[in-house]
């Protein structure tokens, strides 16, 4: 069958529309028709197999409810349309229809989740549907995919998670698009992993215009006025180092091999940072060593869901197993009781709570990040959840000239091992209390207090003993 163009696309479009790989990711850069060319090829397909009497299933799934109407409404109908005005002497059954339903999610607990879907259904079954991004919708078909402005996606990770199981069943073909924003997203992953399968499309502003296309880059470039944003939307750097508290480089600069691993611990002085959390939140205990200056990650304890029973339960087994001189814990909300009893059974010399205020926040932080800006910190390597954590926050500065810190809500963890070391961090800036000891006599007695072994502090020093030095 041959049929004449209905849209006269540009070379580097062309290219992109007829690459078949079954996974294919494109970085382009704005205004260059990322979403326009890869709109074409669903609807094109779509047509094609009206023609040729099969069905074809496309969704698309864009960074939220407008993104998916703007979709439908300015590529997919126009595209429609204009197919339609050259397929209509070759398919039969009427025209494509335009259609607003709704989609169900059904959930654990709760009514179901009910979301807006925009679709053009086609009279042979064929069907383009457009739909909100997020974890319920990405495994709610079995179909060809395009994920649009992918890199924008609020929890990429767990939508990659959900849709590519089912794209995997099937022979379906799955479509990546994005301008970059930064690396703390699924699509960088996808853009720079080695020995991939995708067939990869890489196009900046330079060279869309040299293959037609008709923009004034520098007029583009003056009206934008700002560097860091051009090179990134049109010149596709990877650049959200700039608003990251702790950027990629800091962080596989402190990475060694035998951090994270507690049978490397050397008996030395421990710092603990406690993240309290309940119910979806992770639940995170911080382990650092002190060897010379530098602080080691002997171990980082993660729950989901855990009772507070068993939060109490993994704290005290490490201040059993380590030589912990200061634990601080999130004090915030519900961490008032886990820190009066962690207070009553460990100490309050050794355990302070700590109320997550902006200003302590940002102090807590700051304490982290000099850490890694010195190489005083060691990490354990090759984790890429532990990587996504340390970088989710980031740093902003309000109109009022305030600056304050948010996790970009892409993570595992919400960023609660970032807090959890930050806390470490923090509790290891007292470092160890030199001290004189002396010990008390009984009131109204001769003699002194008695040792009792069983219950005093294995890391005191026995009473009746006169010290001076460390405090371990």
């Amino acid at each position: 069958m041959t049929v004449r163009p209905v849209i006269n696309f540009l070379p580097y479009q062309r290219a992109w529309i007829s690459d078949g790989s079954r996974f294919k990711i494109g970085m382009f850069a704005r205004q260059t028709g990322k979403t326009f060319s890869t709109g074409g090829e669903c609807v094109d397909d779509c047509f094609r197999g009206w023609a040729e009497d099969r069905r074809s299933r496309w969704v698309i799934l864009s960074r939220g409810e407008r993104q998916a109407g703007e979709m439908m409404t300015e590529v997919i109908k126009p595209f429609t349309r204009a197919f339609y005005e050259v397929y209509n002497t070759l398919v039969k059954g009427g025209e494509p229809r335009f259609e607003e339903t709704e989609f169900r999610a059904p959930q654990e607990k709760g009514p179901d989740a009910v979301y807006k879907a925009l679709e053009v259904a086609f009279p042979n079954g064929s069907r383009i549907t457009a739909l909100p991004a997020n974890p319920d919708t990405a495994r709610g078909f079995s179909a060809n995919v395009i994920l649009d402005e992918f890199a924008f996606h609020a929890r990429s990770r767990e939508i990659w998670a959900a849709l590519f199981p089912v794209i995997s069943k099937g022979r379906q073909k799955l479509r990546v698009i994005s301008t970059p924003n930064g690396k703390g997203n699924k699509f960088y992953e996808l853009m720079t992993a080695e020995d991939s399968v995708w067939s990869r499309h890489v196009v900046d502003i330079y060279q869309a215009v040299e293959q037609g296309l008709e923009r004034d880059v520098e007029m583009l470039r003056k009206g934008m006025a700002d560097e860091d944003a051009w090179a990134q939307e049109y010149e596709l750097k990877w650049l959200d180092e700039a608003s990251a508290w702790l950027d990629y480089d800091l962080i596989s600069g402190c990475e060694a091999e035998g951090a994270g691993k507690p049978d490397h611990y050397q008996g030395g002085p421990c710092f603990v940072g406690v993240d309290i959390a309940a119910r979806n939140d992770l639940f995170v205990i911080w382990v650092d060593e002190l060897v010379g200056d530098v602080l080691w990650t002997r171990e980082i304890v993660a729950r989901r869901r855990a009772s507070f029973a068993e939060q109490d339960a993994l704290l005290d087994d490490v201040f059993r197993r380590y030589r912990v001189v200061r634990c601080k814990m999130d004090q915030t909300g519900m961490g008032e009781k886990p820190v009066e009893d962690a207070q009553r059974r460990h100490g309050t010399s050794r355990v302070e709570g700590v109320l997550f205020t902006p200003a302590n926040r940002l102090a807590m932080a700051t304490v982290l990040k000099e850490r890694f800006q010195d190489r005083r910190k060691r990490i354990p390597a090759g984790d890429p959840v532990l990587r996504a954590d340390l970088h989710a926050i980031k740093s902003q500065v309000g109109t009022t000239g305030q600056r304050r810190l948010i996790a970009d809500g892409d993570t595992d963890g919400h960023a609660d091992r970032f807090w959890a070391a930050a806390l470490a961090a923090t509790a290891a800036e007292m470092g160890v209390a030199e001290y004189e000891y002396r010990p008390a006599r009984i009131a109204g007695g001769n003699g002194w207090l008695p040792e009792d072994d069983e219950e005093r502090d294995p890391f005191r020093p026995p009473l009746g003993t006169r010290l001076r030095g460390s405090a371990l």
